[in-house]
């Protein structure tokens, strides 16, 4: 019998929850993997689901790449997967300096999608449905955003991840207070004003072969952990999501990416929200990384289609390596209303027809 070789695979962030996630997919999945992670918190680190594990310098610190590079040689690693916004950005650099293959999108749609002004102002031009955008450098900018855009206002910082800097603000008090509690604590963050979408909390999640689309699945966030800790009830990643069919979501979020880069690589996750008339807009992509609750997907294939079609994390890996993926359907791979239900310290539990078909991890 021959013995296939291993994919030897990096995966930054791994022992956050959407590394793990991400982890936890291709471990579901077919296939002879070697899985190797790297962290730069020397307590996540024990989380990462990988046969090894590495502690690295911050993203931003002079010594990452030259380290992500050693661990590369060290591990004869194939193929790098970045997670964290910071450290696809950084990657998304410097990949030809990178020493193993990547499936990134370009440079300029990476750091399109990780400004929110520039994403909103982009999608306004190509006629994509996106919130009403204004930047915010002082208060009279503040004033003019309340006369135009009325309240509440959205005010959110143009960069990361999680709603972190958002916040709703009624009157200009608050938008001002706001943005100079977060400059207070040396967050040297820009900042916008956006008119308010009231409706519900969507997302697309989408995996793209130059501009054309392979894959996608949306759903509806239900429910954020914790969201008395945030102002404006969104803390990052949900407890209760659903997944829907719903034709404008599909039509919009491929829109939205196109619009970003018509030649598309790799993974594209849309956030949108719906405005007072039902219309959902988009609101920014995660270029280049899953959402936090990939397994999700992936985990509902295997339960619902006994398949591995809407495991975004493993079908993304084959078209890194060049291999041959069967025909998929490009929208709704999954059933709609499949639930996953997950908190702090509980296995997740993945719901249909108010029955629970199986438990992460189990």
């Amino acid at each position: 019998m021959i013995k296939m070789t291993a994919k030897r695979i990096l995966t930054t962030g791994a022992g956050g929850p959407a590394g793990i996630n991400f982890i936890m997919s291709l471990k579901l999945a077919p296939g002879n993997l070697y899985l190797v992670g790297t962290e730069s918190d020397a307590y996540r680190i024990h989380l990462a689901p990988t046969e090894k594990k590495y502690i690295v310098p911050s993203a931003t610190g002079a010594n990452y790449v030259e380290r992500l590079n050693e661990i590369i040689e060290k591990e004869k690693i194939d193929f790098l997967h970045p997670q964290p916004d910071i450290e696809v950005a950084i990657i998304s650099e410097n990949r030809e300096n990178i020493r193993a293959i990547t499936f990134l999108p370009s440079r300029e749609a990476v750091r399109m999608c990780q400004d929110k002004y520039e994403s909103a102002k982009q999608w306004e031009q190509k006629g994509v449905p996106v919130a009403e955008t204004m930047p915010i450098k002082n208060e009279a900018d503040v004033e003019k955003a309340l006369e135009r855009l009325g309240t509440p206002l959205w005010i959110r910082a143009t960069q990361g991840a999680g709603g972190v800097g958002s916040t709703p603000a009624s009157n200009k008090e608050t938008a001002v207070a706001w943005i100079r509690y977060w400059h207070g604590r040396n967050k040297n963050w820009k900042f916008i004003a956006q008119k308010h979408l009231s409706g519900r909390n969507l997302a697309f999640h989408s995996l793209w072969k130059e501009g054309e689309l392979v894959t996608s699945m949306s759903r509806e966030r239900l429910e954020y952990i914790y969201p008395h800790l945030a102002p404006s009830g969104i803390t990052g990643t949900p407890t209760v999501q659903r997944t829907i069919h719903d034709e404008r979501v599909n039509r919009i979020g491929t829109e939205a990416v196109l619009a970003i880069d018509p030649k598309f690589n790799g993974i594209a996750c849309v956030d949108l929200k719906e405005n007072s008339e039902g219309i959902p807009c988009a609101t920014e992509i995660n270029a280049g990384r899953m959402f936090t609750t990939s397994y999700f997907f992936s985990y509902a294939s295997k339960m619902l289609r006994g398949d591995f079609y809407a495991n975004l994390p493993y079908l993304y890996v084959k078209l890194a390596y060049k291999e041959t993926i069967p025909t998929i359907p490009k929208y709704d791979v999954l059933p709609e209303k499949v639930y996953w239900i997950r908190h702090i310290d509980a296995p997740a539990r993945l719901v249909k027809d108010g029955k629970v078909l199986g438990a992460m991890y189990t």
